[in-house]
């Protein structure tokens, strides 16, 4: 994944230290200069900030000091709590930082060759569907030779101030960090998908059973190697980083640093015991001010806990920010989590694989409906299905699939000012089972998103076997912007762009014909089938003009569901459409009837009730069975096709 890592702003790390140090020279970056732009976008700078290298801060300066860890980082000046709590979950795994933090031995300094440094870093991050390297100067702002933004423990480590330095390249300036997205730079550090959860809203600290599906999904996240936080919204300004009672912050970034269920009791009672506790431990970025209710570090709670697990835990009674809680108190004070799942798509792996399909579009305006793709949101009936439209498949009885939209990053300058993100979500239609064409009328809507001018939209949703159709939006017409779908699924799911109204025409047409009405067929189901003792295991098939939808398999009723659809372009519209319905067996499947269909434009009756018949060509006998049918027959493409 890391071998294709392009270059951002065409900076190549390699080539340029090469030539610092050919010319003895410390790197001076053009693209991000020691200047008052690199600090602000807009406003006037406070104190007088001197740019300084970290050899001019400290005697020592190491890019690392005892290692990497969470405890490292504190927040400066800039209200990037978000950012740093990220960098905290970051720190606590191995195998993310030394992606961000490339070549980390060949960074660091060597006090014994000063003369291989050439004050230039490089750092790795995921950027609308690539990684980039992201090259640094090591001048950073100080006030009083203190550092201003992010710094370390130790005076003499500069990990975290550079990393940001250079997330903040990317962002335009350090301005641009302040009351940023945690969910934002979680993603950019792994490559992952947040997702959002609100626990007010989701009602997790009153609903044992949903807390415990929570508490499940939050340890698989962290055990898979995923990042995560917490916060607590604030709703007004004077709330914004208000100290409530119990030690907690509103509207700040909590790092979420473990996730486990703790054994309560001492020595063999303890094991033999079946009784854990859920517990969550978290991290404020200021690297103080801790929570002070039950199971924080100096509360009589602990001596519930045998000392070998709480060495375990690493349980400390030092203000260092870090504390415990248990996932029901962390569900009744904090708001807000967001999980970021690391996604595993090796074949190799013990831990489930997804199946990622990845496509970039944009929302464009053209002033021909059939081209214009900047819709907005379903509110706007008249050009909603004028928006980009995908195409998948879920090819098991059922399927969790995950959908990301992203909007591509924008950057906050001087000269363009603060970088604003368009609202946007989407919805998700299931269609007929062999839909090649865009849609031009509601069907049924599986689900949909929030609708919100964040970088990113996520959606967690089960859904049967079958097709569906993703239309991302603005909310909004006539906005115009890019944007990066991902959709994960357990099987491939042949997702890909619907670009075509109708089917094409070719050389061919005028021989072969071309077809002259579209009509939709939707089997809602059948009853009163030819039984058995266990029932019948029952399917349909629709055939039209050697175009062929077939249902997944009903077992065990004689009143079976069958909810599938299929659209046809119909050359022949004289031919009658039929519906077969079997019964599947080992050896050889069964015939329980069928019906034949005209489907006529004229017809204004749209649901039929039809008796089954055998296959008798001259005079078809009624056979045990109805079953009904949803018709919608049309000689126009963009005549609404209501399932």
């Amino acid at each position: 994944m890391f071998s294709c890592v392009k270059p951002y702003e065409d900076q190549n790390y390699s080539a340029l230290k090469r030539a610092c140090l050919r010319r003895k020279v410390l790197f001076e970056d053009p693209n991000f200069p020691a200047t008052d732009d690199s600090l602000y976008y807009k406003g006037t700078p406070g104190p007088t900030v001197r740019w300084k290298r970290p050899k001019d801060i400290c005697e020592d300066p190491r890019l690392f000091v005892d290692g990497i860890s969470s405890h490292d980082l504190h927040q400066g000046q800039v209200g990037n709590c978000w950012f740093v709590a990220a960098c905290s979950s970051l720190a606590s795994r191995e195998s993310l930082w030394q992606k961000v933090i490339p070549d980390w031995k060949e960074q660091e300094w060597d006090p014994e060759k000063p003369s291989a440094y050439a004050g230039i870093f490089h750092f790795h991050f995921w950027r609308f569907g690539e990684w980039v390297d992201v090259v640094i100067d090591d001048r950073l702002p100080t006030v009083n030779n203190q550092l201003i933004y992010c710094h370390s423990n130790s005076r003499s480590e500069f990990w975290c101030a550079l990393v940001e330095k250079a997330y903040a390249k990317l962002a335009g300036c350090y301005q641009a960090l302040d009351g940023g997205n945690t969910a934002d730079a979680l993603v950019d550090f792994t490559g992952g998908v947040s997702e959002p959860i609100d626990l007010t809203e989701g009602g997790f600290a009153n609903d044992e059973a949903k807390r415990n599906q929570l508490f499940e999904r939050v340890l698989k996240v962290h055990s898979r190697g995923g990042l995560i936080s917490a916060s607590i919204k604030a709703v007004t300004a004077a709330d914004m980083e208000a100290r409530l009672a119990c030690g907690l912050v509103k509207g700040h970034a909590y790092a979420i640093t473990d996730v486990r269920k703790v054994r309560l009791g001492h020595g063999l009672l303890a094991f033999f015991k079946s009784e854990k506790l859920d517990m969550i431990r978290l991290r404020n970025p200021w690297g103080e001010r801790e929570w002070n209710g039950p199971w924080s570090d100096t509360s009589e709670e602990w001596q519930k806990v045998s000392k070998s697990e709480r060495e375990k835990m690493g349980v400390t009674v030092q203000d260092d920010g870090e504390f415990w809680m248990t996932f029901e108190d962390v569900c009744r004070y904090f708001t807000d989590i967001i999980k970021c799942r690391v996604i595993n798509t090796s074949y190799l792996s013990i831990h489930k694989t997804w199946e990622e399909a990845r496509l970039r579009g944009a929302w464009t305006r053209h002033e021909d409906p059939r081209k214009n793709r900047s819709g907005g949101c379903i509110n706007h009936k008249d050009t909603f299905f004028q928006n980009p439209q995908y195409i998948f498949d879920v090819k098991k009885p059922e399927d969790e699939v995950l959908i990301c939209i992203q909007q591509r990053p924008k950057q906050s300058t001087r000269r363009d000012g603060k970088g604003e993100n368009l609202a946007i979500g989407f919805d998700i239609y299931k269609v007929e089972e062999n839909r090649e064409y865009r849609m031009h009328g509601l069907q049924h809507r599986a689900a949909s998103s929030i609708y919100i001018n964040s970088r990113s939209v996520f959606l967690r949703t089960d859904q049967p076997e079958g097709r569906y159709v993703i239309i991302p939006t603005t909310f909004e017409p006539g906005h115009t912007g890019e944007f990066l779908l991902r959709v994960f699924t357990d099987v491939p799911s042949n997702c890909r762009e619907l670009r075509l109204d109708e089917p094409p025409r070719s050389c061919w047409s005028s021989l072969c014909g071309y077809p002259q009405q579209v009509t939709q067929v939707h089997i809602l189901g059948a009853t009163g089938l030819k039984d058995s003792s266990t029932g019948a295991n029952s399917y349909v098939i629709i055939k039209c003009e050697g175009d062929k939808v077939r249902s997944a398999v009903q077992k065990g009723t004689s009143t079976p569901e069958y909810n599938v659809k299929g659209i046809f372009y119909r050359k022949k519209p004289g031919q009658p459409i039929t519906v077969q319905i079997w019964n599947h067996r080992v050896l050889k499947d069964e015939f329980l009837g069928q019906v034949h269909l005209k489907a006529d434009p004229d017809d204004l009756q749209a649901l039929h009730t039809l008796h089954l018949q055998d296959r008798s060509s001259r005079q078809p006998s009624d056979l045990p069975g109805t079953v009904a049918i949803w018709l919608f027959a049309a000689v126009s493409w963009l005549e609404v096709l209501a399932s």
